[in-house]
């Protein structure tokens, strides 16, 4: 019988190279690695900001892999190096703040019977059977972002509030939902991974919530201020 290998796509280099990153620092923070933790904290800063405004970043994400072509893939072009290369900047950057100051790891990959999605952690922030609205309108708010940099900026309130309840997410899931998100018509199929696993993530059937792709509706004003021992 012969095997039929699906072909390496743009996003699948993605998400296996953040996730290569992601292992690497992870290991290294939570050993107190110096070289790791000032990686992170370095890399915080970033959160929240465009790729561009930071050169000092660069060297701490290194894109190499996606200028070679690997068996089975193609050479990506230069519209997808720059999203490939967004995409990497803004989920790196929003680990290590998540990262911060916690004693287990924060990047989980999400797999079946444990979903780590974005949409799966947001939930897991409500008590069973409710529907905290404040918290859900984050996610509809970052669902309906109008580009990637306020995108990155709702993003990193979501991830504030999960590192304050000590609730995991695959970032590299996420980075390669994030490169997606930039191509075109990307957004509502991002959107569509999001609200599925949202409401995959209880086995049991729960209150029901108001469409996910509905308007954002207004922005709630709790804080998302947060101080940890080890900020930079």
């Amino acid at each position: 019988m012969t095997t039929v290998t699906a072909p390496l796509t743009a996003r699948k280099r993605v998400t296996d190279l953040a996730a290569a990153h992601l292992t690497t620092l992870q290991r290294g923070y939570l050993d107190d690695q110096s070289h790791a933790v000032a990686a992170l904290a370095r890399l915080r800063r970033g959160a929240g900001r465009e790729a561009g405004q930071l050169p000092d970043l660069w060297a701490l994400i290194d894109t190499g892999p996606l200028h070679a072509t690997p068996a089975g893939a193609r050479p990506l072009g230069e519209s997808e190096l720059v999203r490939a290369e967004d995409a990497l900047h803004v989920a790196l950057t929003l680990y290590a703040l998540h990262q911060q100051s916690r004693r287990s790891g924060m990047y989980q990959a999400d797999r079946p019977g444990r979903s780590r999605g974005l949409g799966a952690a947001v939930r897991r922030m409500m008590k069973p059977g409710e529907i905290d609205e404040p918290v859900y309108k984050r996610l509809v708010r970052a669902g309906t972002a109008p580009d990637l940099t306020v995108l990155a900026q709702r993003l990193r309130d979501i991830v504030v509030l999960l590192r304050r309840e000590d609730i995991e997410l695959d970032h590299a899931l996420l980075a390669g939902q994030l490169y997606t998100w930039q191509r075109p018509g990307g957004a509502d199929l991002v959107r569509r991974e999001w609200g599925r696993s949202f409401h995959a993530w209880h086995e049991k059937p729960q209150a029901s919530a108001p469409a996910f792709a509905g308007p954002a509706g207004s922005p709630d004003t709790a804080s998302t201020t947060d101080t940890d021992k080890d900020a930079s």
